[in-house]
C-alpha cells in the first residue's frame, strides 16, 4: 500500500467498523422489538395472532443464524476490493442488503408495536407483511450460505467462480426463496426516490405477461384486464408468483417485448417533456459501404458487417444541444456554433436484444446540454436474430466512420470520448479491443456505466443479488446474454432481413409488427436524414419539419400524462430547463395505488390492442407451474470463448492499451463484481483507470434519472467523469 493510500485505507476501515456497529445495534433494537412484539401476541389465540407470534420468533431465529455468517465473511472483505479507497464487491453489497432489511424488519415491528392496541389496527394485513419479513429473513439466511460457498471456492481474491463443475454453480443459485423479495418486501434495498418507480414496473410487467399470453374473446380480454389489474395491485403475493415464474420460464422474447415497451409512442414523447430541449437530434442511416481509414499513412480497411443479416445500413442518432458548422442537415441554418473540441461516442444497453438510442434519449438530451459536446449514440441489430458478432462489427464499424466524419457531426475530433451503460458498455469495450488489435486509434477516453464483462454462467456474490432485482431477475439475465453469446446458432432469420427491400410500402403489416419485436425502432420519418456517401449532395435530402404547432400540442399531452400518473406534484419544469426535486416517499399510499391502477389499466389495454389477438401457447401453460429445472438445463449452454464478448479475457498486452478509462456502478447491481473485476485487471497493468460505486441504485438507473433525484444525480456524476475524459490530453 502507497503512503498515499494509508490515510483513505484507515478511513475505509473507520468505516467499517462504524458499520459494524451500526449493524449490531440494529440486530438488538430487532430482538427487543420482536420479543416485545411476540409476548404480546403470545397471548393473542385467534389465527393471525398466532401468525404474527410465530413470524416475530421466526425473524429472531433468522438474525441469530444469519449474523455469525455475516462476521466470517466480513473477515476477508478486503480482499475482493478495488482498492483501499474504494470499497464494494458483491460480499459488501449483501451485508448492506441485510443491514437494509434489518432497518425494515425495524420499522415494521415499531408500526405493528403502535398500533396493536388501536381499533383500527389492520391485523390481516400486517399479518401478511410480518410474515413476508420473516420469509425475507429466512432467505437472506439461504444467501448468506451460499455466499461463504462461494468465498470458499474463491481464488486470489477473484470474484468469479469458473472452475467447479456445473453441478455446483446451479446449486449456489437454485435453493434460493425469490418470491418475498418481489413481493411486499419489494424494492426494500433501493432509494426512496425509485421504490415506487420499481414497484410500477413490477407491477407492469406481471400484467403484461397477462395481455401477452391472452386469449379469448374482446369481452373476457377486456373482463382479465379488470381482475388482473386488481389481483396484482392488491395481492402483492400474486405478484410476486407470477414475476418469479415468468423469470423462470418466459422465453428471451417476452423480455424484448416487454422492454420494447419503452420505445412505445408514449415514451418516445417523454424527453420532449423532461428533458432539456437541444438544437439537433437525427437519425443518420449509414449505408454498408467500404470504408477504409488512414493512419500514419497506411490505409487500414473497416469490413463492413455481414454477420446474419447481411450488409444493412447502420443507424445512429445525433444530438447536439447546439447546431455547428459542418453538422449533416444544417445547409443554410444560422446561427451555427464552431465545432466543438470533443465528441462522445455512446452504445445504449438492454441487454443486448432490446432498447434503441430513442428509450435512451432522455438523459442524452440532458448529457448534450450540459457538455455542450454533440452526442451520436449508435443503435445495433439485437440478439437472438443477431447474436455475436453482429452487434460487434455494426460498433466497430460505426465507430470507424465516426472517426473518419466526424467534421459531418459538429466536431473537429480533437478528443472523441465512447460512452456506454450494460451491454452497450461491453460493446464498446469489446470495440476498442477490436481497435487495438487493427491498428485503428481507440477513443482518447472511456466511460463504462454497470457493464458485464465476463459473458458467461460464472457465479459471483453480486450476480446472486438478481435473486431479488426487479429489474434484472436472474433468468432474464442469463437469456439475454445466452441470447447474445451462445455458441449455437439462432433459428432461421425471417426473410425481410435478407431482402433487398428499401421501401416500407413492400413490408406487409405483420413483416412490422415483427420489425418491433426484434430491431430497434429508431427511424422515425420526422427525424432521419438517409446518409449515402460523402460524395452525395447531403443537404439536398429531403426533412419532414414538424410545426411548432403539433410540437406544441403533443408536450401539452405528455405534459399532462407525466403530471398526472409519473411525475410527483411537487415537480417544476421551467422553460427548457428541468429540475428533479425530491420525490416524497411520504405520499399516501392509497393515493399512489389510485394513480397506479389507473395508468396500469390503461397500459394493460393496450398492451392487448398492440399485441392482438394470441392463442393460449406452451409458455402459457408452463408460467403457471414451477418448472425452474428448465432455466437450470439452458445454463449448460456453451458461450462463445472470445474476448470480444467478454472483455474481462482479453490479454495482458491488449489490456496496457487501453485509453483511460472511467467505470461506474452501483452497489446492489449484478453487474459489479464484472465492474471491480475488470477494473482491477486494468489497474494491474498499469492502466489510467478509476471505479465508482454508487449506493441505493438499481442497474439502468440512467434511464430514470428524468423522475428520480437520486437517479439524476448518479447521471450528473457520469457528466462529470465525461468531462474529465475530455479534457485528457491523450500521448503523442
Amino acid at each position: 500500500m502507497t503512503e498515499a493510500e494509508k490515510p483513505n485505507a484507515s478511513s475505509a476501515e473507520g468505516n467499517e467498523k462504524e458499520q459494524q456497529e451500526s449493524i449490531s445495534k440494529n440486530i438488538v433494537i430487532l430482538k427487543s422489538l420482536c420479543t416485545t412484539n411476540s409476548d404480546y401476541f403470545s397471548k393473542d389465540s385467534s389465527e393471525n395472532g398466532q401468525r404474527l407470534y410465530i413470524s416475530f420468533l421466526a425473524i429472531i431465529d433468522s438474525v441469530d443464524a444469519l449474523y455469525p455468517k455475516i462476521l466470517e465473511i466480513e473477515k476477508r472483505l478486503d480482499e475482493f476490493d478495488f482498492d483501499a479507497k474504494t470499497p464494494g464487491n458483491g460480499y459488501r453489497s449483501f451485508i448492506n442488503v441485510f443491514n437494509l432489511a434489518i432497518k425494515y424488519a425495524i420499522d415494521l415491528n415499531q408500526k405493528i408495536m403502535w398500533r396493536r392496541t388501536s381499533v383500527l389496527f389492520r391485523k390481516t394485513v400486517l399479518t401478511k407483511e410480518i410474515e413476508s419479513c420473516s420469509h425475507l429473513m429466512s432467505s437472506l439466511d439461504t444467501c448468506f450460505k451460499h455466499l461463504q460457498t462461494l468465498m470458499s471456492w474463491s481464488h486470489n481474491g477473484s470474484l468469479f467462480v469458473e472452475d467447479r463443475p456445473l453441478e455446483d454453480l446451479i446449486s449456489v443459485c437454485k435453493d434460493v426463496n425469490q418470491y418475498c423479495f418481489y413481493g411486499r418486501c419489494l424494492g426494500f434495498q433501493f432509494c426512496d426516490s425509485l421504490k415506487n418507480v420499481l414497484q410500477f414496473i413490477a407491477l407492469s410487467m406481471a400484467i403484461f405477461s397477462e395481455a401477452y399470453y391472452s386469449q379469448g374473446s374482446l369481452i373476457s380480454k377486456a373482463t382479465n384486464s379488470v381482475m388482473t389489474t386488481t389481483k396484482y395491485i392488491t395481492d402483492p403475493e400474486q405478484r410476486a408468483k407470477r414475476i418469479v415464474n415468468i423469470s423462470q420460464n418466459a422465453d428471451v422474447d417476452f423480455c424484448k417485448s416487454f422492454w420494447f415497451l419503452s420505445e412505445s409512442e408514449l415514451m418516445n414523447q417523454l424527453p420532449s417533456v423532461v428533458s432539456p430541449n437541444v438544437a439537433v437530434c437525427k437519425v443518420i442511416s449509414i449505408a454498408p459501404e467500404p470504408l477504409s481509414l488512414n493512419v500514419d499513412g497506411t490505409d487500414i480497411e473497416i469490413p463492413v458487417p455481414t454477420s446474419y443479416l447481411g450488409p444493412k445500413p447502420i443507424q445512429v442518432r445525433l444530438i447536439s444541444y447546439e447546431m455547428r458548422e459542418g453538422m449533416l442537415g444544417t445547409k443554410n441554418k444560422t446561427p451555427l456554433q464552431p465545432p466543438s473540441n470533443g465528441l462522445i461516442v455512446h452504445c445504449h444497453g438492454g441487454g443486448f436484444v432490446s432498447q434503441s438510442s430513442k428509450s435512451h434519449e432522455g438523459y442524452l438530451r440532458d448529457w448534450a446540454k450540459r457538455l455542450n459536446v454533440p452526442i451520436v449514440s449508435i443503435d445495433y441489430s439485437l440478439a437472438p436474430e443477431a447474436p455475436f458478432p453482429r452487434a460487434h462489427e455494426e460498433i466497430f464499424y460505426a465507430y470507424c466512420w465516426v472517426l473518419k466524419n466526424h467534421s459531418f457531426l459538429g466536431s473537429n475530433g480533437e478528443s472523441i470520448v465512447a460512452v456506454g451503460d450494460s451491454a452497450g458498455a461491453n460493446l464498446l469495450l469489446s470495440a476498442t479491443l477490436k481497435c487495438i488489435n487493427t491498428g485503428v486509434p481507440t477513443p482518447h477516453g472511456i466511460l463504462a456505466a454497470y457493464v458485464p464483462t465476463l459473458v458467461k454462467f460464472a457465479p459471483s456474490p453480486a450476480r446472486l443479488l438478481c435473486m431479488m432485482d426487479p429489474l434484472l431477475p436472474f433468468g432474464f439475465l442469463m437469456r439475454c446474454l445466452n441470447a447474445y453469446a451462445s455458441a449455437e446458432k439462432p433459428a432461421t432469420v425471417p426473410d425481410y432481413y435478407n431482402s433487398d427491400t428499401e421501401s416500407f410500402e413492400e413490408i406487409s403489416e405483420s413483416d412490422l409488427a415483427e420489425l418491433q419485436a426484434h430491431k430497434s425502432p429508431v427511424s422515425e420519418a420526422s427525424d432521419t436524414l438517409t446518409y449515402g456517401s460523402l460524395n452525395s449532395n447531403l443537404d439536398e435530402l429531403a426533412e419532414k419539419d414538424v410545426t411548432s404547432a403539433e410540437i406544441e400540442k403533443s408536450q401539452k399531452y405528455m405534459a399532462d400524462i407525466v403530471h398526472k400518473y409519473v411525475l410527483e406534484s411537487d415537480t417544476e419544469t421551467e422553460g427548457t430547463k428541468t429540475e428533479m426535486e425530491t420525490t416524497s416517499s411520504s405520499n399516501a399510499e392509497n393515493s399512489f395505488q389510485n394513480r397506479l391502477y389507473g395508468f396500469v389499466s390503461t397500459i394493460k389495454g393496450h398492451f392487448s390492442k398492440m399485441l392482438g389477438d394470441r392463442g393460449l401457447s406452451g409458455a402459457e401453460k408452463v408460467l403457471e407451474i414451477d418448472n425452474t429445472e428448465k432455466l437450470w438445463e439452458e445454463m449448460s449452454v456453451p458461450v462463445q470463448d472470445s474476448p470480444y464478448i467478454s472483455p474481462y479475457c482479453a490479454s495482458d498486452d491488449d489490456l496496457k492499451k487501453f485509453p483511460p478509462t472511467k467505470i461506474l456502478t452501483v452497489q446492489l447491481d449484478p453487474c459489479l463484481d464484472d465492474c471491480v473485476m475488470f477494473a482491477r485487471r486494468l489497474k494491474a497493468v498499469g492502466n489510467n483507470v478509476t471505479l465508482d460505486i454508487l449506493e441505493g441504485l438499481p442497474h439502468g438507473f440512467l434511464n430514470f434519472s428524468l423522475i428520480s433525484k437520486d437517479a439524476h444525480e448518479g447521471s450528473k456524476l457520469c457528466v462529470e467523469r465525461m468531462k474529465e475524459l475530455l479534457n485528457f490530453d491523450r500521448p503523442k
